[in-house]
């Protein structure tokens, strides 16, 4: 009996020394349960933070034709059809074909001036059917019924080829920005009313233009010169 107090005695010390020091062991485990919770209640209020710093972002992407080239007096903002409500795409799309076929109609409009005042090119345009320029008449309806289909063909070809590899629009420059980095010496304006100027006068020509070639074609329909069909005949 004697032999077992110490060893009970050491029992009993190894039980309380292993309850104390584990009940010191089980204080930082409630600390980090709390340090969690904290963590965890602060990462919601970072979240919901970022959508609101990025809404002000998606509302600039609004468009305004009202100051927009080509908007000028005495019509200003002319869309009786509604063509606005299609949206800024179909609206962008709307500019670059404008500007492309004023810049055709420009082009088609010198072309006939050119041919009526007898302004031609040298040589041959068909060896094979041993027809110069100088032989088509240079009124509009010969220039349509004289030129043979190869030759129509070749300047449909060459025109699709331009404006598909060369001159082509890029959704992020401007409208009718189509030299962008190639190597020609186009004229760039550094004063901004210089350039609204320019743009609205190419703009408004190509409007005219338009207009222009159409009468032409219609007074060749009707049996009359394209630039003078009232003192023709």
């Amino acid at each position: 009996m004697v032999a077992l107090r110490p060893l009970l005695l050491l029992c009993f010390f190894a039980c309380v020394s292993s309850s104390f020091f584990g009940g010191a062991a089980a204080a930082p485990k409630k600390a980090t349960k709390k340090v969690a919770k904290k963590v965890a209640k602060k990462a919601p209020v970072k979240v919901k933070k970022a959508p609101v710093k990025k809404t002000p972002v998606k509302k600039a992407g609004s468009f305004s034709p009202d100051t927009d080239i080509g908007v000028t007096p005495p019509l200003g903002l002319f869309d009786p059809l509604g063509f606005l409500s299609r949206g800024p795409d179909a609206y962008r799309r709307y500019q670059e074909i404008e500007i492309k076929h004023g810049r055709l109609s420009m082009a088609a409009c010198l072309g006939v001036i050119v041919t009526e005042a007898g302004i031609k090119f040298p040589g041959y345009i068909s060896l094979s059917q041993d027809l110069t320029f100088d032989a088509i008449p240079g009124s509009l309806d010969g220039a349509y019924f004289g030129v043979p289909l190869a030759g129509w063909a070749q300047i449909v070809a060459l025109i699709a080829a331009l404006d598909i590899a060369v001159f082509r629009q890029d959704p992020e420059y401007p409208a009718g920005d189509v030299v962008q980095d190639l190597p020609i010496e186009w004229v760039r304006y550094d004063d901004p009313e210089v350039k609204a100027f320019k743009l609205n006068a190419e703009r408004n020509n190509g409007r005219a233009a338009m207009l222009g070639i159409l009468g032409m074609i219609s007074h060749t329909a009707l049996g009359q010169d394209a630039l003078f069909p009232i003192i023709s005949k």
